[in-house]
């Protein structure tokens, strides 16, 4: 992928123009590039720099939207779980977890709607669930702390990474011969006799403004869905309501070993999970109804401390402020329907036309993206008459599928690419991260990142992994990112101040503010 590239061909009409570069937008590129669509995709920010690079890391159903009544969302999650598994082999994996259970009432009520969770993936399924008794519950998770603990339930979901999956879906789009472009946010919709006909974009590199000329224009951008449904039409009324989860990473040492831990159900309704994830744990999430404002939404004390207490009912240890490796937060963009609590808001997608023909399309979940990019297409095919083609995604497999199996597997990377790399750049980039230097270098020569975040945050989970780590790796990637791409000095200076910025959203002081 090469940006300087890319930014040449946006001057050349295409079928589909694809606002946003999330979950949904990359999904729908490498949906409309295979079916022979000339596809272009912009994005303000980074790739998956929002709510697609902050989640729970589960592609599943949703056990909690059982209870809510979301039958038909379940059944479609599942069978797409099922998919994002066969598809990308290196980057999605089957996941045990366990539901612990304090009464012989309450694990019979958890099995039954496990065992519809089963059925409702039908042929799809992965391994069944099944109840376990208070011996087998300590030994697949001993720091767990249960007094009355009468056993539980095992089921299987599977997990992936999320940031990694969206580059790869970038990669699978440029390889069937669509246009991204991260870093160029659209600032005005173009019209023709009424009817969205492109936009203007401003290339945030060079300042340099592009007029994209396309048949059909879809509105991907998540949070951000209304500002650009008021650039087509400045009466537009607002359809999307903002919902903020945040998870706290702790060291593997809190829940050793491979089963996840879920608690059905918390006090704010979610679904509370403790996930072993990258050699880290996982802790969240939250459910918090926010206001829109920026990129880099910020953990709210009460969400870290909701989660911190959460965490400490169910494990023998007690995580502490001074043991959160780091905290991310997301933002959920959730259609509006009426209901008063975000938790109990529908995750299904909409997908709406508007007079002049933009489509828009919102809501939704990750597991889902596939599902969704399809209806979308075909849906912009339709409205602006472009040959009906038929979708391919189901069976496409995915950029870098049939890589290594080896720390390298979520990179994409060939066997010559990784000794190549390895023999320039040798070396571990952190005592406390599973990077090397090699592996830095090859998502800066191969991934069009623009800024340390964009490699510590994204191509690499540095910043959520271990804060403090990835800023004290922050002038070594800072350094092959100038001698890669031929930043100066200056450029060095400013990334790694903006970058010890960025941090202080992903730490936490050692005591409360108000302490």
């Amino acid at each position: 992928m090469d940006r300087d590239e890319a930014l040449r061909h946006l001057n050349e009409p295409f079928d589909v123009l694809i606002i946003g570069g999330g979950a949904t937008g990359l999904g729908m590129a490498v949906d409309s590039a295979s079916r022979g669509y000339s596809t272009a995709l912009v994005e303000a920010g980074d790739f998956a720099q929002g709510a697609s690079s902050r989640s729970t890391k589960l592609a599943h159903g949703g056990v909690r939207y059982l209870r809510l009544g979301h039958i038909s969302l379940v059944r479609e999650a599942l069978r797409e779980r099922r998919l994002m598994m066969r598809n990308a082999p290196h980057l999605v994996h089957e996941t045990r977890f366990l539901v612990p259970t304090t009464s012989v009432w309450e694990r019979l009520y958890y099995a039954v709607g496990l065992k519809l969770y089963d059925a409702l993936a039908g042929r799809l399924n992965l391994t069944p669930s099944r109840v376990v008794d208070a011996r087998t519950t300590h030994e697949l998770a001993p720091t767990l702390s249960f007094k009355d603990s009468s056993g539980g339930i095992v089921y299987s979901d599977a997990q992936f990474n999320d940031s990694r999956y969206a580059m790869s879906l970038a990669r699978t789009a440029h390889d069937s011969g669509a246009v991204l472009v991260n870093y160029a946010p659209v600032t005005a919709l173009t019209h023709d006799n009424g009817k969205v006909c492109g936009a203007q974009v401003t290339d945030l590199e060079s300042g340099q403004t592009h007029t994209v000329r396309a048949k059909a224009v879809v509105n991907a951008t998540g949070v951000q869905t209304d500002t650009v449904r008021c650039m087509d039409h400045a009466d537009a009324p607002p359809m999307v309501r903002a919902s903020q989860g945040i998870h706290v990473v702790l060291d593997r040492s809190f829940l050793p070993g491979e089963t996840a831990i879920m608690v059905p159900k918390t006090s704010d309704g979610r679904v509370f999970f403790l996930i072993p994830w990258e050699g880290r744990v996982l802790a969240g999430t939250t459910d918090t109804p926010v206001d829109i404002n920026g990129n880099e939404p910020t953990a709210l004390e009460e969400e870290v401390e909701f989660v911190l207490f959460h965490a400490g009912q169910y494990l023998t240890r007690k995580p502490q402020r001074s043991d959160v490796l780091s905290v991310f937060a997301g933002l959920r963009p959730l259609v509006k329907d009426g209901a008063a609590n975000t938790a109990k808001m529908s995750r299904d997608h909409t997908i709406l036309v508007s007079d002049s023909g933009l489509v828009t399309i919102t809501g939704g979940k990750w597991t889902t993206y596939r599902r969704m990019a399809e209806e979308a297409v075909t849906r912009a095919a339709a409205t602006a008459g472009l040959p009906a083609r038929k979708c391919v995604t189901e069976s496409l497999t995915l950029h870098g599928a049939a890589g290594t199996n080896t720390p390298w597997r979520e990179f994409s990377a060939t066997d010559e690419e990784i000794t190549a790399f390895e023999i320039r750049y040798p070396g571990c980039l952190h005592p406390r991260m599973p990077y090397s230097n090699a592996m830095a270098a090859y998502v800066i020569v191969n991934e069009m990142p623009l800024h340390l975040a964009d490699v510590l945050s994204r191509r690499l989970r540095a910043l959520l992994l271990d804060a403090r780590a990835a800023v004290e790796s922050a002038p070594r990637v800072a350094a092959l990112m100038a001698e890669i791409q031929g930043r100066d000095s200056g450029w060095v200076e400013r990334e790694l101040a903006g970058f010890a910025s960025l941090t202080q959203h992903y730490m936490l002081s050692p005591e409360t503010p108000d302490a």
